[in-house]
């Protein structure tokens, strides 16, 4: 078996890349839930070039995992073989005002810097942004949205890379949006997109972030460790409702915790786990579907291998 790391034995083949290599790094660190296992290695690249001779160089049966700021995001405590791409923040993290109520930015630019980039030059209907935990990326993968505005109503076009390096510009009707969804192929790494709002008053578009921070603030536990809305709302109804309905508002298993303060946020509240997490988001899906015959789908991405002995399906049982 060749105990070499991953990098140490691709050498050859990742020599002139202008980003950084990182070996055996901690998603705790990485992920707002502060939980999860180790990635084999990680990539930040330097810029949209730096990443395309990485896809490029790296063999294709290498596993590639493209992560953002990590608010939306639960990694399992067997950690990530291959690499992880994380987009930095110097290299794809601007944004640049354009004519015609338009903005380019950066996968990795934050949601609420992009909000606050459309205030500066006047431009409406990026005001939701200010309240998404989020980076621009995520939000196109997932048509982010808030206070009934989607990301979908705000594209123009998306630029990003396949696993061999090339660069695709998909329209607003190749994303394939829908409700938290995009049918967008799910190996292109998004880069930056084109944006496009209406002309607005600054006063009024700030008074809109104010409302969604001051939303944010009464109703959400943005101060906890966290990931953010946990399960997408059904058709009909609310997550949380359901979750409440289920009596499962402040359930806790080991050290992860449904929010009292809101039911459908997940929290860590210092110990858990990447199991404790997961275990517990099953156990509630289990009982709202027992209590009103929902399914809810997870909004978080769950990425990762269960470490031994971890695999959430024969713990349900004994927890029903």
């Amino acid at each position: 078996m060749n105990d070499k790391g991953l990098i140490e034995r691709l050498d050859g083949r990742l020599s002139g890349l202008r980003g950084k290599l990182v070996p055996r790094t901690g998603m705790d660190k990485i992920t707002w839930f502060r939980a999860g296992g180790e990635a084999e290695a990680m990539f930040q690249p330097a810029d949209a070039e730096d990443l395309a001779a990485f896809l490029r160089a790296v063999p294709e049966d290498v596993p590639l995992t493209v992560v953002g700021i990590g608010s939306n995001l639960l990694v399992r405590d067997g950690g990530l073989k291959g690499f992880v791409i994380r987009l930095s923040a110097k290299g794809f993290g601007q944004a640049e005002v354009l004519s015609d109520n338009r903005l380019r930015a950066g996968a990795a630019l934050p949601d609420k810097r992009l909000a606050a980039a459309a205030l500066e030059a006047g431009i409406g209907g990026f005001h939701f942004y200010h309240g998404i935990p989020g980076g621009l990326g995520g939000a196109l993968r997932m048509n982010a949205g808030a206070n009934g505005v989607e990301t979908a109503e705000r594209v123009v076009e998306v630029h990003a890379l396949d696993r061999q390096g090339n660069l695709h510009v998909l329209g607003r009707a190749d994303m394939g949006y829908s409700y938290r969804k995009s049918t967008a192929p799910a190996d292109l790494i998004f880069i930056s997109a084109i944006m496009e709002g209406y002309p607005a008053d600054a006063g009024e578009i700030r008074a809109a972030m104010d409302e969604v921070q001051r939303h944010r603030e009464t109703v959400q536990p943005i101060r906890e460790k966290t990931g953010g809305s946990t399960f997408k709302n059904p058709e009909g109804t609310s997550a949380w409702k359901e979750i409440d309905k289920a009596g499962c508002r402040g359930m806790m298993i080991g050290g992860a915790q449904m929010s009292p303060m809101h039911c459908n946020f997940m929290i860590n509240t210092g110990t858990a786990t990447g199991h404790d997490l997961e275990l517990l988001g099953e156990t509630v899906r289990a009982r709202v579907l027992e209590n009103s015959g929902l399914r809810l789908q997870w909004e978080i991405k769950r990425i990762g291998a269960f470490r031994p002995g971890q695999e959430i399906e024969p713990f349900l049982g004994q927890l029903l």
